[in-house]
This record gives C-alpha cells, structure tokens and sequence, in this order.
C-alpha cells in the first residue's frame, strides 16, 4: 500500500527536536483553563459557606465518625481540592477535547457529578450529616460557573485564532475530492482553528487547492508523510480518505507519526451528521461507525409544536410596543396596509399566507422583473442589496429582523415553527429536486440554521445544506441554540439587507 512503512522504518524515524508551536498554545491554554477553574472552585464554595451559615466561621463543626469534629472551613478547602481533582482525573483539561466541541463540557459534567454522587454515598453509608443547603448551592452554582469559564476560554481562543494566533497547521491526505471536501468542512467552521498547510495525495501531484491561504500546495507519492509533514510544517494530519490506507494503514502511519509528536485525525466520510447519531461499535477490533436514522420525524412532535405556541405567544406579549411603534411608522411614512402576506409552502407543501411588516413601497412586486438582472441572491433566490423597491422604514426594519415579528402569529396558527428551514416560495418548490424536497418535511421557520450563519449572504448551496442538516439531525438543545444565536446575529444585522 502506498502509505504502508515496515516496522524498521517506524523504528528509524526521527524524533522531533522540540515543541511545536500548537503545543505551546494549547500549554498556555491548558494552564489558564486549570488556573481559572480553580478560582472559579474555591469562589464557588466559599461564596456557598457564605451563604449558608452567614460567614465563614459561623458554621457550626461537622460531626465526623468516631466524635471527630471538624469546621466547614477546613470541609470546604477538602471539598475545593477533591473537586479540582475529581476533573482531572476526568481528563477534562485533555488537549485533545478542550477548546471545540461538546465532550469538553460532558467531561466537566460527569467529574463535578461522580464528585457529589460520592459525597451523597459517603453520607448515607458512613451518616455523616452535610448541610444540605450548603452543598445545593455549591453543586449548580459551581457546575453553571465552570460551564461559563470554558466558554469565556473559548471566545479568547476563537479571538485568538481570528487573529492568526492559536492554530493547527493540518496536512490532508486524500484524493482531490474528498481532501477539498474537509478543507470546506475547516473553513467553514474557523473557531476550529484548522489551516490546511498542504495536500498529500496519491494523484494530482502539482496541483494546487483552494484554502485558508491563496493556494495549498499539494506534495505526491515522490514524498513520504514524513518528508510532506516537515516541508508544510504542520503539526496535525488529517485523513480524508481512509481508503487510501489499507486495512493496517491508520495504525502505521500512527506509529510513523508518534516520535514527531504529531496528531492524526480521521474524518469516516460522512458530513452533516450530528454527533447524536453517531455510535462506534467495535467487533473484533474493528471500529464500526453505527450512523442512527434521520430524525426529521422528531421535528413534528408534540413537545415542539407546544414549545413553539409558548415561546411565540411570550414573544409576541414581549415586543407589541416594538410591534406597535413599527406599524405606526409603516403607516405614516408610506401609502399602503401594515401588513405584507406572502404566499409559501410549509409543511408537505401545503400553501399558506406569512405574515410581515410591509418593508416596500406598495407597487414593490410589479417591478421585480426589471431588477432581474441585478439579482444577488443565491440559487433560485432574489435579493439585492440595494433594492430601490425597499422603503427608508423599510430598511431599518429589514437590518434588525423587526420586519418578521408577525411571524410569530403563523406559529401560533400552527403553519410554521419558531426554529425550522427558511420558507421557501411556490416558485422555488417547483424547481426543487427530490433532494432538496426534505426541507418540506418539517415546518418552515421563523429562524434556522440558515438565519444564524451568514442570512442574504450564504450561497443557495449552502443554505440548502444548513436546512437539510438541520432537519437530520433536529434536537431541542438544537432549537434553544439556535434561537440564542439568533437574538445575536440579528442585533449585529449580519448578512440582512
């Protein structure tokens, strides 16, 4: 196989000299990610001590098996040392998770539980009587406040790396396809931190690739992994294509790989798949990817619907003088009703009315052939950024999303979602083919994956693939982020014109 190296070779590879510039960020990072979550620890239980007995040295003396009595300021010291243990004996300062993704805060979760589901044992088995409400402020309040510390660690390493700072210099290996198909997945995803520094590939040698640089060059089978991580200088190699590899060839290009202290990452050739669908069953030594069934069906439950009632009839008693204020001006500043309705397709494209503030002036849809040609909307969409049928209350109320308030009552008419994919026109359905025809399997929404990355400005395939993804892999954790991206997005009026 080509990737394939005998066992002198792995035993005559060279070791690297010193550390590479990835493990030095990630050692800083390390560090003020255990300094802090120490803080946050010993404020947590001292702020707990406060709380519950008035002071910290106004707690009565814990009585302690064989008439051993010791003070809760000498119980909360012992409590803030376990805790900090207890993660990291969880590994939760592991390089390898901190920073992107969610096994970081499951890690941190199942360490700060197995810590108080081992008091709560001790308790009961050895009858040492804890302060209950010392111990119920300290376990939420310290869970929610280490929660917070890595996302504020997150945005710095996100800040960072937004400024070239904080990044993994990756090699792809891989055919030409499926290696700009994970290129696309890092660009997509910046706060990873992921720049492609170059391409091995058994074919195509030569060629040049679209990356985070003006081109990633690509080094063939004229070179070995070894020679192509030490020319790209990158400290991370990712597998686009483990077909490449044979049955034993992960195994040695790891072993190839270790004495440079260099990372492998393997991508199972599937995008778009949420990590809850995802299950690794190994049988004999062989790992297999168990990949759950799509779970559009979920999207329609019952749960949802009464979720979406709820949160549109809050909303709609939250903004009426927002509402209000919008209307009046609509009304005052050009001829025309309040209300726009426009026909789209919902669920099992079943026609319906969306309801919006009007945003252009009122002969809007009688001119929208001769703009034709200016169109800068994606795909089958028409958008221009400079629409001249757009109103000046129009354009205030289109930056901040205000515009689509109504909506909320469709939602409680039951014709849409709050989070769901964007609704499309008839016009558009008709020219749909049958892939893209899942989006009418759920319920339009008023927001979506699509309102939260990029709006006007995600190209039609894009957008297309954010609806189908959504879709897929619906989860409500899934809708309550969504929504909370989506009050950010809109008060920065990102990619809305």
């Amino acid at each position: 196989m080509a990737f394939q190296i005998s066992r002198d070779r792995i035993d005559q590879a060279p070791r690297r000299a010193g550390r590479s510039e990835r493990e030095d960020w990630q050692t800083e990072y390390g560090r003020r990610l255990r300094t802090s979550d120490a803080l946050v620890i010993g404020t947590v239980i001292a702020v707990a001590q406060l709380i519950r007995f008035g002071g910290l040295n106004n707690a009565a003396p814990l009585n302690w098996p064989g008439d051993t009595r010791i003070g809760y300021s000498v119980i909360s010291i012992l409590l803030a040392l376990a805790w900090f243990g207890f993660l990291a004996l969880g590994n939760t300062w592991s390089p390898s998770i901190i920073g992107n993704g969610p096994e970081e805060y499951r890690r941190l979760v199942a360490a700060t539980m197995r810590l108080f589901g081992l008091l709560a044992i001790a308790s009961l088995v050895l009858r040492i009587e804890f302060a209950r409400g010392y111990l119920a402020i300290a376990l939420p309040a310290g869970m929610l406040a280490l929660i917070a510390n890595r996302q504020f660690w997150r945005k710095f390493a996100a800040r960072r790396r937004r400024s070239g700072r904080y990044l993994t210099s990756v090699l792809v290996i891989g055919r030409r396809d499926s290696a700009q198909a994970i290129m696309r997945c890092f660009e997509r995803d910046p706060s990873v931190g992921y720049c492609v520094v170059g391409v091995y590939t058994p074919n195509d040698a030569g060629a040049e690739f679209d990356g985070d640089g003006p081109n990633v060059p690509t080094i063939g089978l004229e070179s070995t992994v070894v020679q192509a991580v030490r020319s790209t200088g990158a400290d991370t190699v990712a597998v686009a294509a483990t077909e490449e590899l044979g049955a034993h060839g992960i195994n040695d290009l790891l072993w190839q790989l270790a004495p440079l202290g260099i990372d492998l990452v393997v991508t199972p050739g599937v995008a778009d798949i949420a990590d809850q669908r995802l299950t690794i069953r190994p049988v004999a030594n062989l790992p297999l990817l168990h990949i759950g069934k799509p779970q559009y069906d979920r999207a329609k439950s019952f749960g949802k619907s009464a979720f979406d009632v709820v949160f549109a009839a809050a909303a709609l008693l939250a903004v009426w003088p927002v509402m209000a204020a919008a209307a009046l001006a609509i009304k005052l500043t050009s001829p025309g009703p309040v209300f726009y309705r426009s026909e789209r397709i919902g669920l099992d494209g079943e026609p319906f009315h969306m309801i919006k503030f009007r945003s252009m002036y009122q002969d809007a849809d009688r001119k929208l052939d001769t703009l034709l040609s200016a169109n800068e909307g994606a795909g089958l969409l028409f958008k221009m950024r400079d629409d001249p049928r757009v109103t000046p209350v129009g354009r205030i109320l289109r930056k901040y999303s205000l515009d689509e308030l109504p909506q909320f009552i469709n939602v409680i008419q039951g014709q849409m979602s709050i989070v769901g994919p964007r609704p499309p026109l008839r016009t558009e359905v008709a020219r749909y083919d049958s892939k893209v025809r899942r989006r009418l399997l759920v319920k339009p929404g008023v927001t979506g994956l699509w309102q939260v990355s990029g709006r006007s400005d995600l190209s039609w395939d894009e957008a297309v693939r954010l609806d189908l993804s959504y879709i897929e892999n619906w989860s409500m954790v899934q809708d309550l982020l969504i929504i909370k991206k989506t009050i950010s997005a809109v008060a920065r009026s990102e990619g809305a014109y």
